[in-house]
């Protein structure tokens, strides 16, 4: 399992280049972009080496923090997935990249795709002061339109880019994604209702072109959710000093909410029900909700039942929960 905090190396890469760059003005640009990004627009605004620092520190540590976890629910089921080449859809700063460094020792090729030149150019700053990304290559280029020339990778990541396309050309991404994935396809979206319904639909269609579901899901079903329910997950991660001053911020810690699907070309060997929701941990017993190859299932495990009890105090939102648990 890897952590959901920024690697040291990519920590330092950052700290560097924000020697001497106003915090203030990085706070009101980061204001902006995040203004145009929850109005639905895409990374367009950030046209700077100022935005682009902006967007890094305010956006970074969340996006990998979420792509961490996602990360560690793919391994967790698929152990001996063994990745040597990834394409990074829509990469931005790298961000995904460098989780998928940290999750997989076995990468070796690093191919990042995006349209903003801008992003791209941080990207490649940061990406040289790494051991594992210092060779990677940065494609320009629309992640809608572009993936035709980009040669297939076992390992294709796609991480808050789907939800910047129409509703046409997130099929035709997702297609095209697909093709491109030798062994695994991971898609990130925010934890909201919209995110779910965006991550819903690329699942959809890519299990009815032979894909498998990895994580979250322990099954290929339609999801068994009735709205206004809708399935996320949440990861904590720290927050620096710089970070809690771009986000006008004075708790230490942020809770990233994001929804995430793993789908494979093979089976998993394993299937695992999933904790829906933070469970209530009660005097008496231990109440959750799971996702299960049956569908959604309420669960209560009584402390009288000490050795069940005491594994389910260690449930946590998000887990995968073996069968013979």
């Amino acid at each position: 399992m890897i952590s959901p905090t920024l690697p040291a190396e990519l920590r330092a890469a950052l700290d560097a280049r924000l020697q001497g760059f106003s915090r203030t003005e990085a706070a009101q640009r980061s204001q902006k972009i995040s203004t145009t990004y929850r109005a639905g627009g895409g990374s367009g605004t950030i046209k700077s080496e100022a935005d682009a620092l902006a967007y890094a520190l305010a956006r970074m540590p969340a996006t990998y923090a979420a792509v961490a976890a996602s990360l560690n629910a793919l391994t967790e089921i698929a152990p001996d997935l063994a990745p040597e080449t990834l394409l990074d859809v829509g990469a931005g700063p790298g961000t995904a990249s460098w989780a998928a460094a940290e999750a997989f020792p076995s990468l070796q090729d690093f191919t990042l795709l995006d349209a903003n030149a801008t992003l791209s150019r941080l990207a490649l700053e940061l990406a040289r002061d790494s051991t594992r990304l210092a060779e990677c290559r940065y494609l320009p280029g629309d992640a809608s339109g572009n993936l035709a020339e980009v040669s297939q990778a076992d390992l294709v990541i796609a991480s808050y880019i789907i939800g910047e396309l129409s509703e046409a050309d997130q099929r035709k991404l997702t297609e095209a994604m697909w093709a491109k994935a030798r062994h695994a396809l991971v898609a990130i979206e925010p934890g909201t209702s919209a995110g779910y319904a965006r991550i819903l639909a690329l699942r959809e269609q890519l299990i009815a072109a032979g894909g498998y579901v990895a994580a979250p899901c322990p099954h290929e079903r339609t999801c068994p959710l009735i709205a206004p329910d809708w399935c996320h997950f949440s990861q904590r991660l720290p927050r620096s000093q710089a970070h809690r001053q771009i986000k006008g911020a004075e708790v230490p810690f942020e809770d990233e909410r994001f929804i995430y699907v793993a789908l494979t070309r093979t089976p998993p060997a394993s299937r695992a029900a999933r904790v829906l929701a933070p469970p209530d941990i009660g005097k008496a017993e231990i109440a959750a909700k799971l996702c299960t190859e049956a569908g959604v299932a309420p669960v209560k495990v009584p402390r009288r039942d000490k050795a069940a009890y005491a594994s389910a105090r260690r449930w946590r939102w998000g887990d995968a929960i073996m069968s013979e648990s």
